[in-house]
């Protein structure tokens, strides 16, 4: 089959003819119809987060956002069947563990993060295998395309998660969202389905103009801004009741912290890079003085992914509405390289394999 295996950090992935997977007696293969290019992926290209013992090796291959289908089952698999469309969560668990158990595989003890690690190749080609298959994969509801549900893997049901259960948005409330790459635009579409008013920050004009599209009253453009958290304050009538942290530079996380007023809540979803290396120095005396919460928020169990199709369903939430483009297995280094600017709008999905 075919697949883009990333030869060396930083460099264009390798298109190549490689094995099929092995099936697994737990496991299940899935044809993939559709993945996004995300960027976490570019974050593995880039080689990092060794900080985090994470760095992705090289010969592996990546991508995590997959929709497709069901080709082949394991013999002890029960729930999942040849055929089913299914989405697959980047952060696979072992379904055995007390995480697991307790509802919490997104932070799974034995967490196997899906294109970044050596025992579970990714999603950047024809098919790949997804161990406890009973476990991580996710039915989809009937009559959506394997594109619009391609975010589904990490981007937009990161987002869901941080905001519906991580953080307490209620309805009314200002939420502030830093940076609009595709977690950022996920971010502001589901806080505006939640109920909140969005304000949206980026230093990108046509990225202000997509979280309008998505549902911002107001938006930042930081570079124009001369005080990007006293401009978020202004216009939330005072200050954020929550702000979101979807980049992970010092810049954008101290902005986020700072927009808030009392008891307010930080969400951090962005994962750093190698100018952090996973330290950013935090305002500790403002968040003591203000009570101010510093929330992180990673994937999202795959049991609660019922919650985004009942408002897929009821046309509260379009996850479709965040992609951006459709390409060919063949353009992903060149997606990748773009992201280096931050010049993708939304997210693209690969959904040409062959």
């Amino acid at each position: 089959m075919r697949a883009a295996v990333l030869k060396k950090h930083g460099e264009p992935l390798e298109i190549e003819e490689v094995d099929e997977p092995d099936l697994s007696p737990t496991g299940a293969i899935v044809e993939v119809e559709a993945c996004g290019i995300c960027r976490s992926d570019w974050h593995g290209w880039q080689g990092d987060w060794d900080w985090l013992d994470l760095k992705t090796p090289e010969g592996q291959i990546l991508g995590h956002e997959p929709a497709g289908r069901v080709v082949e089952v394991g013999e002890q698999v029960s729930h999942i069947s040849e055929g089913d469309h299914v989405a697959v969560p980047f952060n696979l668990g072992d379904g055995t563990c007390m995480e697991c158990r307790r509802g919490h595989s997104n932070t799974c003890e034995n967490v196997m993060p899906l294109g970044f690690v050596e025992p579970v190749p990714g999603a950047f080609a024809e098919q790949l295998h997804v161990p406890a298959a009973d476990h991580n994969l996710v039915h989809l509801p009937d009559g959506v395309s394997s594109v619009d549900m391609a975010g589904l893997g990490c981007r937009f049901m990161t987002s869901f998660h941080a905001l519906a259960h991580r953080a307490d948005v209620s309805a009314g409330d200002w939420v502030a969202v830093h940076g609009c790459g595709g977690v950022g635009l996920s971010a502001v579409h589901i806080a505006d389905a939640l109920g909140a008013n969005v304000v949206a920050v980026d230093l990108m004009d046509d990225k202000l103009d997509k979280a309008k599209e998505l549902g911002a009253v107001e938006v930042v453009n930081a570079g124009d801004a001369e005080n990007v958290p006293e401009d978020v304050k202004a216009l939330a009538g005072g200050a954020a009741d929550v702000s979101v942290d979807a980049l992970g530079i010092e810049t954008t996380c101290q902005n986020s912290v700072l927009s808030l007023g009392n008891r307010g809540q930080h969400v951090q979803i962005g994962l750093t890079t190698q100018d952090e290396q996973g330290m950013i120095p935090l305002p500790t005396d403002a968040m003591v003085m203000q009570e101010i919460e510093f929330i992180g928020s990673l994937g999202m169990p795959p049991t609660r992914y019922d919650e985004i199709f009942r408002m897929v369903a009821t046309g509260k939430l379009n996850p479709s509405a965040v992609v951006s483009e459709t390409v060919a297995l063949d353009d992903v280094s060149d997606k990748l390289a773009s992201m280096t600017d931050f010049e993708t709008v939304g997210i693209p999905v690969i959904d040409q394999f062959d």
